[in-house]
């Protein structure tokens, strides 16, 4: 087996990739059967979004004292009969087409979230479509996000969205400190649906959007759906699993229960 690893910046990771290295030697990225990410879920986000184009399944292992949700805890156990045992899983990230108001046109993928966001004290003031039909005319507000299932439990759950389980087969819209409509905070949505966010009164309330490691200034519209012709492989122990995992923080569990 051939094992490529990563570390993120804390010492820990960065002794413990060195010990692994000795010990399992460093494969090429290109030619690796797996990359084993160490650090915390910061690291283990862009080694992700590094993966949409090797496709190698990735398996992280916590080595900062952060959550670490993505990550499997460290054991000085046998490296390559955890990544044999290890359980798969399969997410698909969201797709992004924005135009700014200049009229140029980006794209971006985003693993848990996009995120449509007021850049100055104003509040944005947004239109809403869902697969071109009109569902809220004019949104007021700090911001929209679209989250992934897998993406939930992350800026999603702290706006107050809700937690959906890895085989939902559902995507959730949440407000950012919403203004109005009043009382409107979130909308679950079928995983192939097309949502169109659109900036009104961008003069005077310009926003950005954020997806994945990057932000798009002075933007006028995004088009965000799902993109199941990319895949990110996510390896686990089988008692870590991602599934478990998402479903025991509906419950505020701490992880070491």
């Amino acid at each position: 087996m051939k094992i490529h690893f990563t570390a993120g910046h804390s010492s820990a990771a960065q002794k413990t990739f060195e010990d692994l290295t000795r010990r399992y030697g460093q494969a090429d990225a290109a030619k690796a059967d797996i990359c084993v990410a160490l650090g915390g879920d910061g690291h283990v986000l862009r080694t992700l979004y590094e993966s949409l184009e090797t496709g190698i399944p990735v398996f992280a292992i916590r080595r900062t004292a952060s959550v670490g949700f993505l990550c499997n805890d460290f054991t000085e156990g046998d490296l390559p009969v955890r990544l044999a045992q290890a359980q798969k899983v399969t997410l698909h990230p969201l797709r992004l087409d924005a135009v700014t108001c200049n009229g140029d046109a980006q794209t971006a993928w985003a693993i848990n979230e996009v995120s449509v966001l007021r850049e100055t004290p104003q509040a944005a003031r947004l239109r809403i479509s869902i697969d071109g039909v009109e569902r809220i005319a004019q949104y007021s507000g700090d911001g929209i996000l679209v989250a992934t299932p897998a993406g939930s439990t992350a800026y999603n759950h702290s706006c107050g969205g809700p937690i959906m389980p890895l085989d939902a087969n559902t995507l959730v819209m949440t407000a950012i400190s919403g203004f109005r409509p009043r009382g409107w905070s979130h909308a679950v949505l079928p995983q192939n649906a097309v949502v169109e966010i659109e900036a009104l009164e961008t003069a005077k309330r310009p926003v950005k959007i954020e997806a994945a490691l990057g932000v798009i200034h002075n933007a006028a519209r995004a088009t965000i759906k799902l993109d199941r012709s990319k895949e990110i492989h996510l390896l686990f122990d089988p008692d870590q699993h991602l599934g478990e995992r998402i479903i025991r923080e509906q419950f505020m569990l701490d992880e070491k229960n």
